[in-house]
């Protein structure tokens, strides 16, 4: 049986061979005449067809840009975040002006170097100066940016950490939820140990530090308008990564290790909501890793208050201690009632 199929395979393998050899010989029949007798009119219409698609394009370009404009971030509500929009904004141009360059020059060129019986091209094997500077000018372009980009960077990442008035955030994920643990009074978080997690405890924080009875533990994120503000970002499971794309911030989530983040948060929530003119505008906390089958549903609502309003919520939280607390009297109401 094994004989016959081979057979069958080799049979059609052969007729395929055939088939493919006849249809070059037809190609090569009915293949067009040469470069020479090619019709002047043809290569007339393609390079004016050229010509039409260059500005059909620039115009979809310019179209789309300003038909979709609206839904780019708007301005930035953190402090840092304007130093990163004009790095963007530097790059925008940058990409923008080699852009128009390059598909301005490429389309003109099909357009003016059409094919022409009375011309014949020049074969130009090397020129040294034209790599020099092709080479030369993307070298200090980029090198420049490059430079930039970091010094940004580093203006972001160096700033002071170690300010007495800076309020300590903890951003905890794990799949597929944010928790926020607000430093209390004394603006020290308590000590948080993996081996501490269970169902009441799911962040693992360390119930006999003295620092730990003040924090604030909440599944919504508030922050006080010009407040320099310091997150302390943790993961229990995966990678996670803190995106706050309003205020142009993101950090990773890693298991094991403690990453953080320090901004100032410059325009509150009623503020932007002006700005928009949506007063159904919130701030959020998205996940941008991938992080699991439910990692769209990874969120938190983010709220920027003033001092009155910041003062208000707080005044409503429970401490860690406070619930600590509560739930020891409910355990021993439960006993005696059992009793």
């Amino acid at each position: 049986m094994i004989t016959f199929l081979g057979l069958i395979v080799t049979i059609l393998v052969i007729v395929a061979v055939a088939r493919i050899i006849r249809i070059l010989e037809l190609t090569n029949q009915l293949s067009p005449a040469p470069a020479e007798e090619i019709s002047q009119k043809d290569n007339n219409s393609q390079g004016n067809l050229s010509l039409f698609f260059l500005f059909a394009f620039m115009i979809f370009i310019f179209y789309t840009t300003w038909r979709y404009a609206k839904f780019m971030l708007p301005v930035s509500a953190s402090k840092h975040g304007v130093e990163i929009d004009q790095l963007m904004n530097v790059n925008y141009v940058l990409i923008f002006v080699v852009f128009f360059v390059t598909q301005i020059a490429l389309f003109y060129c099909a357009w003016r170097y059409k094919h022409n019986t009375n011309r014949r091209g020049e074969y130009i094997p090397e020129n040294h100066k034209l790599e020099v500077i092709w080479t030369i000018i993307p070298t200090i372009v980029l090198g420049g940016m490059i430079v930039y980009g970091l010094t940004v960077w580093n203006n972001i990442t160096q700033s002071d950490h170690s300010k007495d008035n800076a309020q300590k955030i903890e951003l905890y994920g794990k799949q597929f939820n944010w928790t926020a643990r607000y430093a209390g009074k004394d603006n020290i978080l308590g000590h948080a140990y993996f081996m501490n997690i269970n169902s009441n405890n799911p962040l693992g924080v360390d119930s006999l530090d003295p620092h730990s009875k003040d924090d604030v533990l909440t599944n919504e994120l508030h922050l006080k308008v010009n407040q320099p503000t310091n997150f302390y970002i943790r993961s229990q499971d995966v990678i996670h990564s803190v995106y706050l794309p309003h205020f142009r911030l993101q950090m990773n989530a890693v298991p094991g290790m403690t990453t953080q983040f320090y901004f100032v948060p410059t325009i509150t929530t009623a503020e932007m909501r002006k700005k928009l003119k949506n007063d159904k505008f919130d701030y959020i906390l998205l996940c941008n890793k991938i992080c699991g089958a439910a990692h769209y549903t990874m969120h938190m609502k983010v709220v920027v208050d003033d001092d009155v309003q910041y003062s208000e919520w707080m005044s409503k939280q429970k401490t860690i201690g406070e619930n600590n607390v509560a739930s020891t009297t409910t355990s021993v109401e439960n006993v005696v009632a059992v009793k």
